[in-house]
């Protein structure tokens, strides 16, 4: 399909193509098919396009899909990033590396980077079990003597709140994560002007907002939101126990949050107005206006995932 033949929606159309900043890019998955386009170090964008797998009932029936959609979003995700780490790192050498990097570079290639990336996945979610499960319990548990099982409860949601945003805001910090979260902007600008039933060029998308409410930070927040009302019902007399019991809970509260995320995306009311609004001003910390490379990047990778009939990309499709 050329570019001049790409189809363009009604205005105030919701679309169910969604995506993710990626390391120097972004990556949309469409009905079909998902891309991702990367900038090289050469100034070129490099684009993978692949067919997306059958959905299944698992993917459509409400509550488990949100638990089976999140982790595979997990995954595809991750692997997306693995990729273009890779790609836009292309051609840079280590002049000097050491006699050690030789070696496990001649002995493991490849295999090495995957398996550091997988290990890097695994205690990256042990990390977060520990800051946003295990620590704020622990920090409250000694008021139990003293306070409601709801009023712990609450204690506990809010240090957990303090934990994300606090989080967010110090990876702003990082020269890369400022980069990431400008193509976090592109791809969040770029379907809004899909949307907006705009030609997809660069001024137009620049002209739109970066904030979503499809976004995975608000998911994050309700995620954490919806933790706090369910978790008053937990017990405080063990801690073991109720860390366990939280874990247990979760795939209830990722349905839960995944079924209000495409209420946010599919519908403009009061209701979801009301629920998108925290994770929206999350977003000012999670996002940034992008560059003009950027914004080129998000829209090689939508165009490439638009299908031929857009009715197919609509919200609940």
């Amino acid at each position: 399909m050329n570019k001049s033949e790409h189809p363009t929606c009604p205005a105030g159309f919701k679309t169910s193509i969604g995506g993710q900043a990626i390391i120097e890019g972004v990556m949309m998955k469409g009905p079909k098919k998902t891309a991702m386009s990367i900038r090289k170090t050469d100034g070129t964008l490099y684009q993978e396009v692949w067919e997306n797998p059958a959905r299944k009932w698992y993917n459509r029936t409400p509550f488990v899909r949100g638990v089976v959609n999140f982790v595979t979003s997990l995954v595809d995700g991750y692997k997306c990033l693995m990729k273009s780490a890779e790609i836009s790192t292309e051609g840079i050498e280590d002049e000097n590396p050491s006699k050690f990097d030789k070696w496990l570079e001649e002995k493991f290639g490849d295999k090495l980077v995957k398996a550091v990336g997988y290990l890097s996945m695994v205690l990256g979610m042990v990390l977060a079990m520990g800051l946003f499960v295990y620590l704020p319990a622990l920090i409250v548990s000694p008021l139990k003597v003293s306070l409601p099982s709801w009023g712990l409860s609450l204690i506990e949601g809010l240090i957990k709140m303090c934990i994300f945003v606090g989080y967010m805001a110090l990876t702003r910090l990082i020269p890369d994560m400022k980069r990431l979260y400008g193509y976090h902007g592109a791809e969040h600008k770029t379907i809004a002007c899909f949307e907006a039933g705009e030609e997809l060029t660069v001024e137009n998308v620049r002209k739109h907002t970066r904030f979503h409410p499809r976004c995975g930070t608000s998911f994050i927040f309700l995620v954490l939101f919806i933790s706090i009302i369910l978790s008053s019902v937990v017990t405080w007399d063990s801690l073991v126990t109720r860390v366990l019991l939280k874990l247990a809970m979760l795939p209830l509260v990722t349905a839960i949050a995944y079924e209000l995320i495409r209420l946010a995306g599919k519908y403009d009311n009061l209701f979801t107005r009301v629920i998108s609004w925290p994770g929206l001003k999350i977003q000012r910390l999670t996002t940034r206006e992008p560059e003009d490379s950027m914004i080129e990047a998000a829209i090689a990778s939508i165009e490439a995932v638009l299908p031929e009939n857009i009715g197919e990309a609509e919200w609940g499709k």
